[in-house]
């Protein structure tokens, strides 16, 4: 069974930590992406899972097995690599087989698990061809179906997509999560690119420095982030940030001054927000409403995208940028003054000091969660 535990997870080379005390448990079956920025820790957090990487403290289970003193072949895991570390000089059918032949198993067994793997992933044609005469997208696919011939209990991908162009990102991306519902065995991604952990998980983990900031579903961690650093990392363009001060707090929630006589209102527990505190407000760019009344906003140009637009600018008198979306055609010129508002139940408000979310109400966190 694909179950997976970590325990108190440390890693460290000599004087750098670079994992600090990882607790993560992943159920079978489950799709979970790591994600986070440049040297966060999740590759490093991936092959140790794999076993490519000791760990300096702690402890790790797959299937309620204790794997830490076993070999990466003893784990039953499978991994696929960015660079897709195909033998060169081998067939297809021959790469696909390679790891199989070295654990002793029967030709007749090789042979129906190539055949099950190609004919998942559209490769029969190539068994016979080199790496060399398959293209990029082609490629990746002959390095899963290594992994799938050897029918891990744990298949792990290290930013498996990033030597593709924009167009076969999609394209792959589609025929993995197609294989993890066909396959319905624990998948663990690594990448940095947030779209591919909001379209393909069952779970994020979000890293940063070596830490995990934020456990949950693509929707729960959109909608309800922890903190700063998950707000601004998920969400793209990415989350609007307003300086304010809460001014009332009440059964509605609370209400906070950005300046410009329009204050706002979010649906915080007021017993976390005390009047006089400053705060900081984000709003994403799809959750304001333009028109009417609400805060002035300097538009320097946008993009349209035919379906949708984005209008970049800044709140009167302010530096800090400002992004609007909205679907749809909409063309302002640069130096308009439009007005904006944050829609109602949209708003999230933070902790400038310790950079955590204030907590949302109990209506408003089953609101979100009926929303989900």
């Amino acid at each position: 069974m694909g179950n997976l535990k970590l325990t108190n997870v440390t890693k460290a080379f000599g004087a750098l930590t670079v994992l600090h005390g990882i607790d993560l448990t992943i159920d079978n079956g489950k799709f979970v992406v790591f994600v986070g920025p440049s040297g966060c820790g999740k590759s490093t957090l991936l092959r140790i899972i794999a076993g490519l990487e000791d760990i300096s403290a702690g402890g790790i289970e797959i299937g309620g097995r204790d794997v830490v003193q076993l070999s990466p072949a003893e784990r039953k895991i499978a991994m696929v690599f960015q660079s897709y570390a195909l033998y060169p000089h081998m067939s297809v059918r021959k790469n696909l087989a390679f790891g199989l032949e070295n654990l002793k198993f029967k030709r007749s067994e090789i042979e129906t698990r190539i055949g099950e793997a190609a004919r998942m992933l559209a490769i029969e044609p190539y068994l016979d061809r080199k790496p060399r005469q398959l293209s990029g997208g082609q490629r990746q696919r002959v390095a899963i179906g290594r992994a799938i011939v050897r029918n891990p209990d744990i298949f792990l991908f290290d930013e498996p997509l990033s030597n593709l162009d924009a167009a076969l990102r999609v394209q792959t991306r589609a025929e993995i999560t197609r294989l993890h519902r066909q396959l319905r065995t624990t998948m663990i991604y690594v990448t940095h690119d947030q779209v591919e952990a909001m379209t393909m998980a069952d779970e994020i983990v979000v890293l940063n420095g070596g830490r995990i900031e934020q456990v949950g579903t693509p929707l729960e961690l959109f909608d309800n982030p922890r903190n700063l650093f998950v707000a601004g990392f998920l969400g793209s363009p990415r989350m609007n940030m307003l300086k304010g001060q809460v001014t009332a707090a009440g059964e509605a929630g609370v209400t906070i001054d950005a300046g410009y006589g329009a204050p706002l209102t979010a649906s915080i527990d007021p017993t976390a927000a005390k009047i006089g505190q400053a705060v900081l407000v984000g709003i994403r760019p799809a959750h304001f409403s333009v028109g009417g009344e609400g805060l002035p906003f300097v538009v320097q140009y946008h993009e349209s995208l035919g379906t949708e637009t984005y209008v970049y600018g800044t709140l009167e008198g302010r530096e800090e940028p400002i992004i609007v979306h909205q679907t749809g055609h909409f063309a302002p010129r640069s130096g308009d003054l439009l007005r904006i508002m944050p829609l109602s139940g949209r708003v999230h408000v933070f902790d400038p000091d310790s950079g955590l979310a204030l907590p949302q109400s109990v209506r408003q966190r089953s609101d979100v969660h009926e929303h989900a």
